[in-house]
C-alpha cells in the first residue's frame, strides 16, 4: 500500500498496518448508496474467474460462490449486476455454461448463485465464498436471529476450502445483532477485519448538501444511513435468552380446562396486507405463571368474515365471550365479531404499552409461551426506540411484522393484570372475580363521575395496568350480550314497578 491507501486503511479499519495473510472472514459497515451490491457482485465474479478452486474440489464437485440478500428483489438486482459484469467481456463470456433465473455456472465448475437469508438453503453445498448483503436488516419469520444462524451454516461449508472467504456487507442499523457483535470485536486479536465508512468515501460523487439536509431532517437515522454510525436511539427490545427460557418446548396448544377463566385478543387485518392473528391465555392459579393457551393466524390474502368465523369458534370453546382487540381496529371488527356472540372492546393500551408490560413478566419468568418459531423471531425483532419526553416507543423493525407478537402480548398482559367484573341483571351491582383493580371505560361513563373517570385512567396508565373487563351474565350466570342484559334490567324495572 502507498501512503494515501495506508492512510484510508486506517482510517477505516482502525489498524496501524495490514496482515500479510488475506483475511478469511471480513465485514463492510458503509453508508447508503456505496456502491454496496455492485461490490458484492465484482468480488463474486472475481473470485469465480481468476482464483483457482480446483485443487480444493473433488471430481463431478462444484464449488459454490453464495450472493446472499435480504429478499428476492433485492437478489434479482444483484443477480442482474453478476450476468452484466460476465456479459462485458468476450472472455468473460466464454467462461459461462448455463445461466438460470438465481444461478450461473461456470466452465471451471464454479456456480455464482444468489439466495435469500434462510440458514436452510446454504446446507449442504461446498461453499469457496459467501458474500452476505445488507446483513443488518435481515429478517425471518422462522428465525428469532437469522444473520447467526446463515454463519453458523456457512461456516463448516466454508472450511474445507482453505483460501474461502466470509464477507458481510451493509449499511449499520442498531446496536444490536451480528453486525454490531463484529463491529465491537474489530481490532481485537483474532477478530474478522472490519471496514467501516461513511458514503462519501466510498462514492464521492454523492452530494455533500444532500447528506447535510439529511442530517438537519433526521440526525440519528442519517448517521447510519450516510455517515455509517450504529444508531443509538434503537436497542433490541427482548434478547434471545429471554424469550427462549419462557417457551416451553414442544407445547404447541393447550386444550380447555374447566374452571380456569380464559382472556383472549385479536390483531384484526382486512386481509390484503398483514395476518389476522388470535392468542388466548390464563393465569395458572397453581404455579402462579402467565400461560399463553393458544395461538392463530390467518395470513393474507382471506376473507375477514371467514377468519372471524374461525376465531369465533376458537373463542366458544375456550367459553370467552369477550375479548380485547388492537385499540386502532376498524367498526368491522365489533360487529363482525357480534354476528358470532363474541364482544370486543378496543385496548386502553396501544402494541407499545401491551410490550412494555409484557416485559417484566418475562424477565421474572412468570410467563409460558407456546413453541413457536414465528412467535419468538417476531418477539425478537421488536425494537425500544428512545423518544423526546423520555418516554420509550416499542415497536418492529423496519420491514418485520408483529402481528402474532402483538395478540401474544394482548391475551398474557389481559390474563396477568385484567380482573373480571360480573354483572347480573337481578342484583344491580359488580363482583369482582380475581384481583383490585378498574372497570372499563365504556361502563365507567354510566358508574363513575367525569372527574373519576378522569383518575382513573390517569392511575391505570401510570400503573402500567388494563382497565378491567366486564362481562355480562344472566341470574344463572351464563354469558349474555350487552343488549341482552340491558333488555333484562329494562323487565326487572318493569316487574318492581
Amino acid at each position: 500500500m502507498d501512503k494515501d491507501e495506508l492512510r484510508l486503511f486506517r482510517k477505516c479499519t482502525g489498524l496501524k498496518t495490514g496482515s500479510t495473510e488475506p483475511a478469511r472472514e471480513a465485514f463492510v459497515v458503509a453508508g447508503r448508496r456505496s456502491g454496496k451490491s455492485f461490490i458484492s457482485s465484482i468480488i463474486a465474479v472475481f473470485l469465480a474467474l481468476f482464483h483457482d478452486w480446483k485443487p480444493y474440489l473433488s471430481p463431478g464437485e462444484k464449488g459454490w460462490i453464495f450472493i446472499i440478500a435480504t429478499d428476492r428483489n433485492q437478489a434479482k438486482i444483484i443477480k442482474n449486476y453478476v450476468s452484466a459484469i460476465l456479459s462485458s467481456s468476450p472472455l468473460f463470456r466464454k467462461m459461462v455454461k448455463k445461466e438460470r433465473a438465481d444461478e450461473i455456472e461456470l466452465v471451471n465448475d464454479i456456480v455464482i448463485a444468489v439466495k435469500t437469508c434462510d440458514f436452510r438453503s446454504v446446507r449442504g453445498y461446498t461453499v469457496v465464498a459467501a458474500i452476505c448483503e445488507e446483513l443488518a436488516f435481515w429478517r425471518s419469520e422462522d428465525s428469532a436471529n437469522p444473520a447467526q444462524e446463515v454463519l453458523t451454516a456457512l461456516r463448516p461449508a466454508l472450511s474445507t476450502i482453505p483460501s474461502s472467504l466470509l464477507l458481510g456487507i451493509s449499511t449499520p442499523y442498531s446496536r444490536s445483532g451480528l453486525l454490531w457483535q463484529m463491529f465491537r470485536e474489530r481490532g481485537k486479536r483474532g477478530a474478522p477485519l472490519v471496514w467501516q465508512a461513511e458514503t462519501q468515501t466510498m462514492n464521492p460523487t454523492i452530494s455533500k448538501k444532500l447528506i447535510d439536509d439529511a442530517l438537519r431532517e433526521d440526525y440519528s437515522a442519517a448517521q447510519a444511513e450516510w455517515l455509517a454510525q450504529f444508531r443509538a436511539d434503537i436497542s433490541s427490545f427482548l434478547s434471545l435468552e429471554l424469550i427462549e427460557q419462557a417457551v416451553i418446548s414442544n407445547r404447541f396448544e393447550l386444550p380447555k380446562v374447566e374452571g380456569i377463566s380464559y382472556h383472549a385478543f385479536c390483531d384484526p387485518s382486512g386481509g390484503r396486507q398483514d395476518s389476522m392473528t388470535l392468542a388466548v391465555a390464563h393465569k395458572d392459579s397453581v404455579t402462579n405463571k402467565t400461560v399463553l393457551d393458544v395461538l392463530r393466524e390467518s395470513k393474507p390474502p382471506f376473507r375477514p368474515e371467514t377468519v372471524t368465523e374461525e376465531f369465533s369458534q376458537v373463542l366458544k370453546e375456550y367459553e370467552v365471550s369477550q375479548i380485547q382487540s388492537d385499540r386502532y381496529a376498524g367498526e368491522w371488527v365489533t360487529s363482525a365479531f357480534q354476528n358470532h356472540s363474541i364482544m370486543v372492546e378496543p385496548s386502553e393500551l396501544t402494541a407499545s404499552e401491551l410490550y412494555l408490560a409484557l416485559l417484566p413478566l418475562l424477565s421474572n419468568g412468570s410467563v409460558e409461551l407456546l413453541d413457536s418459531d414465528k412467535l419468538a423471531s417476531q418477539l425478537r425483532s421488536l425494537e425500544r426506540r428512545t423518544r423526546s419526553g423520555g418516554r420509550d416507543q416499542v415497536t418492529h423493525s423496519p420491514g418485520a411484522h408483529d402481528d402474532l407478537a402483538n395478540a401474544c402480548a394482548g391475551a398474557v398482559v389481559m390474563a396477568e393484570k385484567t380482573e373480571t367484573f360480573r354483572i347480573m341483571p337481578s342484583r344491580g351491582f359488580m363482583e369482582p372475580e380475581h384481583r383490585e383493580g378498574m372497570i372499563s371505560e365504556r361502563d365507567r361513563n354510566i358508574l363513575y363521575t367525569e372527574d373519576e373517570r378522569k383518575r382513573a385512567r390517569e392511575e391505570a396508565r401510570e400503573e402500567n395496568k388494563l382497565l378491567h373487563r366486564i362481562e355480562y351474565v344472566d341470574d344463572d350466570g351464563d354469558p349474555i350480550s350487552e343488549k341482552e342484559f340491558m333488555r333484562l334490567v329494562r323487565e326487572k324495572g318493569k316487574e318492581k314497578a
